[in-house]
């Protein structure tokens, strides 16, 4: 059995900060690929950028791309997803996940575990 437990989030100003963490039970963390996705109110889930298990490639939603940084320690059975200079639009909730035999990494059905969902608020 795979677990994936957020940290919280939390509510920030425009342009601030905020590191996310998703700790994930189970021995063949290394092996899988690791996602972080988002779902605002009144839009789909949506990508926001993945991981693979090497953590030599990481993929990025073009709307985060030079803001977020997503990072894994496999020693530590831990993804983070770093937020910087983060938007209003940026608001949503945030589910981590994870993946074995992933062939697009954008695809939300592609990942088998999913976190609980962490709520990050950033006000205008």
């Amino acid at each position: 059995q795979v677990q994936l437990v957020e940290s919280v989030g939390g509510l920030v100003q425009t342009g601030g900060s905020l590191r996310l963490s998703c700790a994930v039970s189970g021995r063949t963390f290394s092996t899988y690929i690791m996602g972080w996705f988002r779902h605002a109110t009144v839009k789909e889930r949506e990508f926001v950028a993945a991981v693979m298990w090497s953590a030599g490639s990481a993929y990025y939603a073009d709307s985060v791309k030079g803001r977020f940084t997503i990072s894994r320690d496999n020693a530590e059975n831990t993804v983070y997803l770093q937020m910087n200079s983060l938007k209003p639009e940026d608001t949503a909730v945030y589910y981590c996940a994870a993946g074995g035999g992933i062939r697009s990494v954008g695809f939300s059905n592609e990942y088998d575990y999913w976190g609980q969902g962490t709520q990050v608020t950033v006000s205008s």
